[in-house]
């Protein structure tokens, strides 16, 4: 029983991400008097399988596709600007009668795999690693990042760009290359921060005529953040702060995204401390056993897709979280599992594929 358990573990803790989403979901769709809770327990079956099919895909034939699927991923990402939908000012998504995708959540797997690819290759005979090499590698890595980057920042979807930055540099930091590398790109990262931070207080056309006037909006979402304002966060503390121990019988009040940017608020106000208690267990449990299959893996490749995978769930759990509490700025990042969207679920669910076709080659565990 404890061995079926055991190589199960990773199902488990899907059923039980499924069922909070489920619920969640299924309080605003009260709420909201809508019904798309259903099409959440669609998105999971659909990725339970795609997770079936992947276990049984060998790892380097993956590796190997992710430069093709790296370049298609990037002509769906331009093909947004003219064949995309818009939606709450952001065209990220096509539209296929009722189905939304969104390409943005695939390239990040695409950078996983393909951050791998290059890294590992890189670094297959480690004795003969040298500046110049590590440098080489750099900077296909940050070419890798920039094109996506660039596309999509353009949509504008800033959350998506932060995600593939978390990615790469999580990667770059895993790889064992030397740390003057890291530490002059968060050099270079601070000056392009301060020039565009005085650039905006002395001159906003500059940015505008560069960037877009959407530049200007995210720019004061930040703002707001910092002086805790805006009708979003404002109602969600007061969601969340107001839920006591057990939770609202339903959602208190209005704030916008309920089933996915501020998921956590929908599911914090319907279950109060405990629940959010329960999901924090649940959410520690499962980055811990992510973190015990790394900590196993031998073969370096799949070391540095382990973590890939696990620096973009630890980062998106952070970020969704914080921003419904007024820790950090709202920048639209889905929380892993549990928020509403077809796009969001079948990407985690084939991250989810990828860490167990690799578990399941591992002898122990």
């Amino acid at each position: 029983m404890k061995i079926i358990i055991r190589k199960n573990i990773l199902y488990i803790y899907i059923i039980l991400f499924f069922i909070i989403s489920y619920l969640s979901i299924n309080n605003v769709d009260k709420y909201l008097s809508s019904s798309i809770h259903s099409k959440q327990l669609f998105w999971y079956i659909i990725g339970l399988l795609l997770i079936l099919l992947i276990k049984r895909i060998n790892i380097k034939k993956i590796y190997n596709l992710s430069i093709l699927l790296y370049i298609i991923n990037n002509l769906l990402l331009i093909g947004l600007f003219f064949f995309g939908t818009r939606i709450n000012n952001t065209i990220s998504w096509y539209r296929i009668q009722n189905i939304t995708i969104q390409p943005s959540e695939f390239m990040k797997i695409n950078l996983i795999l393909l951050n791998s690819y290059i890294i590992y290759r890189f670094y297959k005979n480690k004795e003969k690693i040298k500046t110049k090499k590590e440098a080489k590698m750099i900077l296909l890595l940050l070419f890798v990042l920039f094109i996506p980057s660039i596309i999509t920042f353009f949509q504008p979807d800033t959350g998506a760009v932060i995600g593939y930055t978390i990615i790469t540099i999580s990667m770059l930091y895993i790889s064992g290359i030397d740390k003057k590398w890291l530490y002059l790109l968060f050099i270079i990262t601070l000056v392009i921060i301060i020039a565009f931070s005085i650039t905006y207080l002395i001159n906003k056309e500059i940015l505008i005529n560069i960037f877009g006037r959407s530049i200007i909006y995210r720019i004061e979402r930040i703002i707001n953040w910092r002086h805790k304002s805006g009708l979003q966060l404002n109602n969600s503390l007061i969601a969340i702060g107001s839920s006591g121990l057990v939770g609202h019988n339903k959602i208190p009040i209005y704030y916008p995204e309920a089933s996915t940017d501020f998921i956590f608020t929908s599911y914090a106000s319907s279950y109060g401390l405990i629940g959010i208690i329960l999901f924090f267990l649940l959410t520690i449990s499962f980055d811990s056993y992510l973190i015990k299959i790394m900590k196993h893996e031998n073969n370096y490749e799949n070391k540095y897709t382990l973590f890939g995978i696990l620096s973009l769930f630890f980062y998106q759990q952070i970020q969704s979280i914080s921003m419904t509490l007024g820790l950090l700025p709202i920048n639209g990042i889905t929380l892993p599992l549990i928020s509403y969207g077809g796009s969001s679920i079948l990407s985690y669910l084939i991250l989810i594929g990828i860490v167990q076709n690799i578990r399941s080659k591992q002898k122990k565990l």
